[in-house]
């Protein structure tokens, strides 16, 4: 881990007697405050899904100097939020070939994976740790869910393009190269899991328990940078040998700052000090109503709230939210039947291209729905979307050619003050993993080696640049 990771720990727990690393604690977790100094809450990253791109001319800003005051009709919705917001366009999506014949089995499994599935196993889940679960892998010891992945409804579409296996559809994220993460769609099964979770979670080893020995972390600095060096030196097959080296390491980093972070918080318990995880004057968990009836719109902001709810009381700081699935989906309440996938294929005729655009508007919508109350909640010194980064996009450019050179992204949130927000940086040089690896960055997720494609760090859209 880098040094510029670590607190003091001589000045969080100076007079309790105990000599504790306590890594991270800035960003990754509420402790009693230095007298003088403001609660800094933990930072959340929230990652929504669109499939089959969007109309470009309805979503793309006109320009850089107007974003805040002439927004395209795409994102209308975002009006009162939108100095929260950050977009940028010129991001391209992972290369397809060899598998140009299955874009919608690589458009959402590959959205935060940045990486193609493994040509030669293809009828195998192999493809890479998707970013959210690379970012709960690192913070999800500090919460009683590491992460939550939602979706709108299970895929059942099967097309099998290029032979790939099935779980490309409906899968986003991987816990591993070989293990995709399925995505809860019941509403009530999520808001038991958040309370269950709120009830049994919080836990962990209480004062006396056996704590770890600080020369480890030492060595694990040592490894890790070492092998980050030797990288750089190696071939591609070694390269895969030693990320999976790697893996084991941090895992074993992880479970020790877990250990150590509830070690501190058992110890100043013992000292008669509050570790309580929300300010006064924070805002109060809000209120979840699951609704009645198949409406879309309220379907889809139910899954928004629990996502609300989920970070506000620091049961998760990672979620995904499938908005919808690569094919057979069909939005009755814009007043066609249409599905999605059919309509954007249109060749560019009018009345098939505006769907789209409403389709596109629509889940757009809901995102901006999340955001705003997101920043109409009270946290810290600030609102609760300032601390965190919420993406919500495409794995297409445009349905219609199926293209991937300028994907769709729009991020909300500060992440903490990690992140510049009002602004659309029109002419940016970059792919997918460069822009996840960004978002990771600059929450304070250290990498031990790009996101699939990426190549570099996208500085201009930090607070810094």
């Amino acid at each position: 881990m880098e040094k510029n990771w670590l607190i003091d720990r001589r000045t969080c727990l100076r007079g309790l007697g105990a000599s504790l690393a306590l890594p991270l604690l800035e960003t990754m977790g509420w402790a009693e405050a230095p007298k003088g100094m403001a609660y800094k809450p933990p930072v959340r990253l929230g990652f929504m899904y669109m499939p089959h791109g969007v109309v470009m001319d309805d979503f793309w800003p006109k320009s850089s100097e107007n974003f805040l005051t002439d927004l395209p009709p795409g994102l209308e919705s975002l009006r009162p939020v939108i100095d929260q917001c950050l977009m940028m366009k010129g991001i391209s999506g992972v290369p397809i070939a060899p598998l140009s014949g299955a874009p919608h089995a690589l458009e959402l499994s590959t959205w935060l994976t940045a990486t193609l599935p493994d040509a030669n196993r293809r009828n195998q889940i192999h493809i890479a740790t998707s970013a959210d679960q690379i970012a709960a892998n690192y913070v999800g010891g500090f919460t009683a869910l590491p992460s939550l992945e939602l979706a709108t409804m299970p895929q059942t579409h099967k097309e099998n393009q290029e032979g790939l296996n099935e779980a490309y559809y409906s899968h986003c994220s991987f816990r591993s190269p070989t293990q995709p993460v399925p995505a809860e769609t019941n509403p009530r099964s999520v808001l038991n899991r958040l309370f269950k979770s709120q009830a049994v979670g919080g836990g962990g080893p209480k004062a006396g328990a056996p704590q770890s020995d600080p020369l480890e972390r030492v060595m694990l600095d040592l490894v890790l940078g070492g092998a980050r060096d030797l990288r750089r030196r190696l071939s591609y097959n070694d390269q895969h040998k030693l990320d999976e080296y790697l893996d084991c390491v941090r895992a074993l980093e992880r479970r020790i700052l877990a250990i150590e972070y509830r070690q501190k918080d058992a110890a100043l318990e013992a000292a008669g000090v509050s570790v309580a995880k929300r300010n006064a004057s924070d805002a109060p968990p809000i209120e979840i109503k699951i609704p009645e009836g198949d409406k879309r719109s309220e379907y889809m902001k139910i899954m928004c709230d629990l996502t609300v709810l989920a970070f506000q009381t620091d049961t998760t700081r990672v979620s995904t939210y499938i908005g919808s699935t690569p094919n057979g989906v069909s939005y009755p309440e814009l007043g066609f039947t249409d599905e999605h996938h059919s309509v954007t294929h249109h060749n560019n005729q009018a009345e098939k291209s505006d769907k789209v655009a409403k389709i596109s508007a629509f889940n757009v919508s809901q995102f901006a729905y999340m955001i705003q109350r997101m920043h109409g909640l009270k946290e810290g010194e600030g609102t609760l979307l300032d601390n965190c980064i919420m993406m919500w996009g495409s794995g297409l450019e445009d349905g219609n050619k199926h293209t991937r050179e300028n994907l769709p992204f729009i991020l909300a949130g500060k992440g903490g003050g990690g992140l510049k927000t009002g602004r659309f940086l029109s002419g940016i040089s970059g792919n997918q993993g460069d822009l996840l690896g960004t978002i990771l960055t600059s929450v304070g997720i250290p990498l031990d080696r790009p996101i699939g494609i990426a190549t570099k760090q996208l500085t201009e859209l930090m607070t810094a640049s």
